[in-house]
């Protein structure tokens, strides 16, 4: 009975230390942000949100494994994959470019941290406050807008090298696309086809496919950005639960 009698004052020395600690992060939440706390929690977030984003894309059927981001070919193509269905293994064949073009675009992912960390690194004391209060996604438009260009230059080579590879009967992707388009467009701007109202196709296969891998890059990390502002548990240092903590109440 003494040793509990003993042990009750160490129990509310506990208890009023675990208070004033929470007392202690709820002043710090609510006192006001400095800019360097802004710039410094928002180069936190989105260093971990590039890198989780870059992480999960760069991994087996980071790609061709999430229909939010898997990469299909243009519709204009819709009359090569029918066409293709009809003959024994052709579903196949179609099936084995969108995988070869997906495993193409996730092996480029694994290089585009270093692009996003590049250009946080350069973030400015503007950019940061315009960046915490606006939508969901105002950190994801910074960096596609900071990074676009050379995530392009990353990620075209390895797609076009992927469309390039050459199939079964010796024609790849891209000489079958080229064939569609070319006979498509000799009729399009014929006089019937002209009488017909019919639009050329004028779309790069490489380049339409680039661009969707990098939609991909930009909805994955959106969802990373979201996460972090919405969910108090993806805030896992206590300078983002600050950062974040503090603009939410605003």
């Amino acid at each position: 009975m003494r040793k509990f009698v003993a042990f009750i004052p160490v129990l509310l020395v506990f208890t009023a230390c675990a208070e004033l600690s929470q007392v202690v992060k709820d002043m710090n939440v609510n006192q006001p942000l400095t800019q360097n706390e802004v710039i410094s929690g928002l180069k936190q977030a989105l260093v971990i949100g590039a890198d989780s984003a870059a992480k999960e894309l760069s991994g087996i059927n980071g790609y061709y494994g999430d229909e939010r981001v898997k990469i299909s070919l243009p519709p204009q193509a819709q009359t090569i994959t029918q066409n293709l269905s009809k003959i024994p293994g052709g579903d196949k064949m179609v099936e084995d470019v969108l995988l070869r073009i997906n495993r193409a675009a996730e092996d480029a992912a694994r290089d585009a941290a270093p692009i996003f960390a590049n250009a946080i690194s350069k973030m400015t004391i503007q950019d940061g406050f315009k960046i915490l209060n606006g939508n969901t996604d105002a950190a994801t438009q910074y960096l596609k807008m900071q990074t676009y260009d050379e995530l392009y230059n990353l990620y075209q080579p390895k797609i076009k090298a992927s469309v390039g590879k050459k199939l079964v009967g010796n024609i790849s992707t891209s000489d079958a696309w080229e064939t569609l388009t070319g006979q498509w467009n000799r009729i399009a701007h014929s006089f019937v086809g002209q009488m017909a109202d019919l639009e050329s196709v004028e779309v790069e296969l490489d380049r339409y496919l680039t661009e969707q891998a990098l939609n991909g890059l930009f909805v994955k990390l959106a969802m990373e950005e979201a996460e972090i502002r919405t969910n108090t548990e993806a805030r896992v240092t206590d300078l983002l639960r600050r950062v974040f903590g503090r603009a939410n109440t605003q």
